[in-house]
């Protein structure tokens, strides 16, 4: 939610404005598809990481705007705590060597980053979730010194009207309470974007949401959270319990949560703007004084500020995005599924199999959400999270015969996805030397069932078992994983385990 807002209360008036100031840029947007003003296929792909700042002792450093002050780039930018920066990359065109492009620009912003950090005796960290976050952290007083954060937590609180409660039961179980929406800044991501034509979106978004699972088993690096070992990727659950709206009478009534999977494929990128209106209340009742319908009347092509700044308060896993670039609308799928880390090779070779495999699972004859209920893709997301690598996915089963069948998620990558993701890279016009190095990374990674959150949660046991205490534990495995990032081998190669005996703490 990059808007420059401004905190200030809002009366009954302003939410009535907004909605229908809303349906006005949805009426402007349906007018946009049917009169195919969007703009023409670039094959543009982009990506933003969420980091963390971190102090050699392995624990949070809340100095976000220090940090930013010395890096001086507007590629970087706060997030919603302030041991938290985000870098964004400027989009390329997919093909030919783009994700060795990537790793480099990457590796060149955020040994810069770091060096910056060091200043201030900070460094930067690409993870899930900071094994060393407390609870005392996470509280509405660390957040980001910006208008838009205060006022988004301010608005969340008073929409739901009682403490955010955390329960989240995985290996351990974590329930605790919290007055703000803080604990949604333990989150850290890396969010993919593809721009594509509006005939092409729906099939698009349905292969992303379709894949989000496998994203996750292969992916995941998020199993803790204020020293519990929860899910393989604990993410998902902390994210909408952090930003959840409903008190329990409404989560009853089946109201959805604004951090969502969805529920239904679709059909247009209309129907997920649409069910945003529809389905989620306000939050940052904020009117432009641009008239819409007035602008398309004479030509122009309308900013849609109310149905933006409202998109960006709906948190779907696989989000639709409406932009302008050169004065011509487009459209992307903004794909939020992944953890940021292990390392940016880990990185690019996420990226490399996710547009790989949606762009061949999109051109499909019998697309895959014709032959899979939407609620085992919400499901294999669900099971993902859970166990990481170890999950097993309902995918349709090959052959005439239909149906689906179990299996498990590193069999289906094996066997099934990396040939198509390699197929699709390929469509792209990616060479073969990006291709089979970055989908080799996820080959081994399902090879030897090794991820990140398995390294950490192999590496903490192991610590334990050397007599560390859990506190002392989990920043060792974080110091060592800081290491390890810096060193660049992806994940796989890591060796369990710290590499030397560490003081008793």
């Amino acid at each position: 939610m990059g808007e420059k807002v401004v905190a200030g209360q809002f009366d009954l008036s302003d939410r009535q404005r907004y909605r229908d100031k809303l349906r006005t840029c949805l009426t402007g947007l349906e007018r946009l598809l049917a009169e195919q003003r969007f703009d023409r296929p670039k094959n543009l792909m982009g990506l933003e990481i969420e980091l963390n700042l971190v102090g050699a002792d392995g624990m949070p450093r809340m100095l976000n705007g220090e940090v930013l002050e010395r890096i001086a780039s507007r590629d970087f930018q706060t997030e919603l705590a302030m041991f938290n920066l985000e870098v964004n990359i400027a989009p390329h065109r997919l093909g030919g060597r783009v994700f060795d492009r990537l790793a480099e620009e990457i590796r060149t912003s955020l040994a810069y980053a770091d060096r910056k950090a060091g200043e201030v005796d900070a460094g930067i960290v690409m993870i899930g979730i900071l094994p060393t976050l407390d609870r005392d952290d996470l509280v509405s007083s660390n957040l980001s010194d910006v208008d838009r954060y205060t006022l988004l937590n301010d608005q969340i609180v008073a929409a739901r009207g009682e403490d955010f409660v955390l329960d989240i039961d995985g290996v351990e179980r974590l329930t605790c309470t919290s007055k703000s929406i803080a604990p949604e800044a333990a989150c850290t991501s890396v969010q993919l974007h593809l721009q594509v034509t509006p005939g092409r979106f729906a099939d698009v978004w349905n292969a992303a949401q379709a894949v989000a699972g496998v994203q996750i088993a292969v992916g995941a690096n998020s199993p803790f959270l204020f020293g519990r070992e929860l899910w393989r990727e604990s993410r998902p659950p902390l994210f909408q319990q952090s930003t959840d709206t409903r008190p329990p009478e409404l989560q009853s009534q089946g109201v959805r949560p604004r951090t969502w999977f969805g529920e239904r494929w679709i059909s247009s990128a209309y129907d997920l703007f649409e069910e945003n209106l529809r389905y989620f209340p306000a939050l940052l009742p904020i009117c432009d004084d641009e008239d819409p319908l007035k602008v398309l009347d004479e030509g122009g092509v309308p900013s849609l500020a109310e149905l933006v700044l409202h998109n960006g308060t709906v948190y779907r896993w696989n989000r639709p995005v409406y932009d302008i670039a050169d004065g011509v609308p487009h459209l992307r799928v903004e794909n939020r599924v992944l953890p940021a880390g292990p390392t940016i090779t880990d990185v690019i070779a996420n990226a490399a199999f996710y547009y790989g495999l949606v762009r061949a699972l999109a051109e499909e004859s019998r697309p895959v959400w014709t032959r899979m209920p939407f609620e085992a893709a919400a499901a294999n997301f669900d099971a993902a999270c859970r166990h990481g690598i170890d999950a097993r996915m309902t995918w349709p089963r090959r052959g005439r015969y239909g149906g689906t069948v179990e299996v498990d998620a590193v069999s289906l990558v094996r066997d099934e996805l990396l040939p198509l993701a390699e197929t699709g890279l390929a469509a792209w016009g990616v060479e073969a030397a990006d291709r089979d190095l970055y989908l080799g990374v996820i080959e081994e990674r399902c090879r030897r069932r090794a991820n990140g959150a398995s390294w950490q949660a192999a590496t903490f046991h192991r610590a334990l078992e050397a007599g560390l205490s859990r506190e002392a534990a989990l920043a060792a495995t974080t110091r060592r994983y800081g290491e390890l990032m810096r060193q660049g081998e992806p994940v796989h190669k890591w060796p369990v385990g710290l590499p030397e005996p560490v003081p008793l703490g």
